[in-house]
Order: structure tokens, then C-alpha cells, then sequence
């Protein structure tokens, strides 16, 4: 086979086939990027200079890999269009804290967020404080959206090119979703969920409604594929609770996109191997991942694809501190090389890591993982 570009050998193992080697894409989706600029990193999480998105194209060109492109960004009109303010509140030389104010017709929403000279932002304070109180605000936060804004994509799809491939990404409803919402979070959630089951019942269907015009509008786009679901699918809830929450939403958004011909991804760091089941059996998934293994995880690379493998092609899975942080390089080449024998038998699989490598992994460990899918990584 002809030597493909990064976007073409991406693309055929998203849909379960086998290209002309092991596509090599470990998680470095902000904090890697953000490191290489050089920069504070509030010049990029807050003052967006550069976008997040730009400094990833430059990590993708730096390390040589397989680019996995998950900012796709169009800009959604609403019915009610809402104000954003965000208001500095204090700073010294390492962090600076902000008020975020929404501005709603019911009535204003706020937080507060950390941002750190040298790590992602934290929200320190967070949007609803009672749901029942602030009802009538939180649902101008999941207004349908009646018109779709694609300049920003398009800008970012000619400098990717065939440096990798091109995604958009809507979270689905749960309590994954709704952590960055609720102040209190997952206790303050997991009283809802039992005592006003009739209010978190009535945040899902809004909220789906709003992801599905989304999803409507981005197939029209032709993304390369669609990321869904989230982060902590199944350990910020329980996987009785994703079922109720979660996987009505994602069954629909990935119909839809086969249907139109769209890929789709789920990604959900954590525990993940009901998910995975969930999705090979219940739904119409093209890829899943990180597939993190445990403690930060519970799922075996092997067992996954021997089980799921015909199904569902995966992307892992190696740890993010254990072998990606703190290994050497030939420890890296050891776990990649067990990566491949596990799951890369007939193609569907893409070489990747945990959840987000660490700011500080060595440049030497990320250039280990092309390294070996260039050479151990070749089918033959």
C-alpha cells in the first residue's frame, strides 16, 4: 500500500479497516500544545492568542503525528442570543481569578474561574446554585440554536489539511455534562437525580433537543467525525444512570451521522468498559476511546478488541503517568509494542494514550510513539 497522509490513514482506521500503518495520535490536546508556545497559558485559555487549536496544529508538526483534531468550533445563533462578561478579580504572578457573568432575561448566572501561568484553567465557583431557583435562567443556557456559523471551521480545515482529522464535539447530557454547571457538582447532582427527578428529567430532553439541531447543522458541515458522549461518562455516574441520562442521546446523534455518512467518537476517560459494551451493542459508534487502563480505568486493550474488536474501532490506550509521564523512551516503546500486538490485528485501531498527557511529558516519550508505528506498527 501507497503511503497515506495523516487525515487518509486516520480516517480508514476510524471505520474499522486497515491502513498502510498504525495511525499514532497520544491525547495532547491542550496542555503539550500550550507548553510549546512558550507562553503564559492564560495568554491561550483566556486572551485566545494563540487559539488552543492553532498550538496544537503546531504540536501535530513538531512530534510528526497523526493529528486528531477536536476543535471544530462553528458558532451556533440562538432564538435568545445571551451576554457574556467575565470580569478580573484578582491576580498575582502565577494565577488570576475572574468572574464569569451570563446575562439572561430571568436574571444573571455567575462563577468564578482560576487561570494559572503555566496550567489549564480551574472553575473555582460555579453557575447554579439551586436548580428549582434557577430554573428559568439555566434553560436559556440550552436554547435550540436556529442558525450556524461555519467561517471559524472552515478557517481551521485548510490549515489542518492532511495533517489529520477534522472533529466537532457535542457532549451528551449527564452528569459528565452538567459538572461544570452545578456548584456542589457531583453531590448536589446526585441529590437532584433521586429528589426532583422530574427537574433532571426536563434538563435531558432540553438538552438533547439542543444537541440534536447542533448535530443537524454540523452533518451539513461534513466533519470528518463527530466526538461525543464525554468525559467521565461512567465515572461521574453510574452506568445505570448514563443509560437513563446519557445513552438515549448518543444512540440518536450517532444514527444520524451514519446515516449521512459522518464518523463518529466517543471519548470518556475513566472507567469505560460498560460504555464501550453499551456502544458496541446499543448504538451506531464507528471509534471509542482512551480505554485507560486501570487504576485510572478498567479496561484491557486485548480483551476490548477481542470483544468488541468487529464492532467498534478503538484508540488507546497507553497510561498517561505511569509510562507517559514519568517512563523512559524504551519503556514507552515497550507499552506501545504490547498496544499493537493487543489490538492492532487486521487494522480499526489508532496508537494513543489516556486522558490528556501531563504538561510535562518528554518530548523524547511522544517521539517514541511515532517512531514505533512507522516500524513495528507497518502491516504487511
Amino acid at each position: 500500500m501507497d503511503e497515506l497522509t495523516p487525515r487518509q490513514r486516520f480516517l480508514i482506521a476510524i471505520r474499522n479497516e486497515q491502513p498502510d500503518r498504525v495511525p499514532c495520535a497520544p491525547d495532547i490536546s491542550n496542555m503539550i500544545p500550550a507548553r510549546l508556545t512558550g507562553r503564559p497559558f492564560w495568554d491561550l485559555y483566556y486572551h485566545n492568542d494563540p487559539p488552543l487549536w492553532r498550538a496544537y496544529l503546531e504540536a501535530v508538526r513538531y512530534f510528526g503525528i497523526d493529528g486528531w483534531f477536536i476543535y471544530g468550533s462553528p458558532e451556533f445563533a440562538v432564538p435568545v442570543p445571551l451576554e457574556y462578561e467575565q470580569t478580573s478579580m484578582s491576580r498575582t504572578a502565577e494565577r488570576w481569578v475572574t468572574t464569569d457573568r451570563v446575562i439572561t432575561p430571568a436574571g444573571d448566572l455567575h462563577s468564578e474561574t482560576t487561570y494559572y501561568i503555566a496550567d489549564p484553567p480551574t472553575q473555582t465557583a460555579k453557575f447554579i446554585k439551586n436548580l428549582r431557583q434557577d430554573w428559568d435562567k439555566v434553560r436559556y443556557l440550552f436554547q435550540e440554536p436556529i442558525a450556524c456559523d461555519l467561517s471559524e471551521m472552515q478557517a481551521q480545515r485548510r490549515e489542518l489539511g492532511e495533517l489529520g482529522v477534522y472533529g466537532i464535539t457535542l457532549i451528551c447530557p449527564g452528569f459528565h455534562t452538567w459538572f461544570g454547571l452545578f456548584q456542589g457538582s457531583l453531590e448536589v447532582m446526585s441529590y437532584l437525580y433521586y429528589d426532583a427527578p422530574d427537574l433532571i428529567e426536563e434538563l435531558r430532553a432540553m438538552h438533547e433537543r439542543q444537541l440534536l439541531k447542533q448535530a443537524e447543522m454540523i452533518i451539513d458541515a461534513r466533519p470528518d467525525f463527530i466526538l461525543t458522549a464525554g468525559s467521565g461518562t461512567i465515572t461521574l455516574q453510574s452506568p445505570q444512570i448514563a443509560r437513563q441520562l446519557t445513552l438515549p442521546t448518543l444512540q440518536k446523534i450517532t444514527r444520524m451521522a451514519k446515516e449521512a455518512g459522518i464518523l463518529t467518537m466517543v471519548h470518556s476517560c475513566g472507567r469505560e468498559y460498560d460504555l464501550v459494551k453499551m456502544c458496541a451493542e446499543e448504538t451506531d459508534l464507528n471509534c471509542i476511546n482512551p480505554l485507560e487502563e486501570p487504576p485510572m480505568g478498567d479496561c484491557s486493550l486485548a480483551q476490548v478488541k477481542r470483544e468488541f474488536g468487529d464492532r467498534l474501532s478503538l484508540m488507546g490506550n497507553l497510561h498517561t503517568t505511569n509510562v507517559m509521564l514519568f517512563g523512559t523512551p524504551e519503556e514507552v516503546e515497550r507499552a506501545a509494542i504490547q498496544a499493537i500486538d493487543d489490538a492492532g490485528a487486521g487494522g480499526g485501531f489508532i496508537l494513543s494514550t489516556g486522558d490528556q498527557c501531563g504538561r510535562d511529558t518528554p518530548d523524547a516519550n511522544i517521539r517514541k510513539l511515532v517512531e514505533v508505528c512507522q516500524t513495528y506498527g507497518r502491516y504487511t
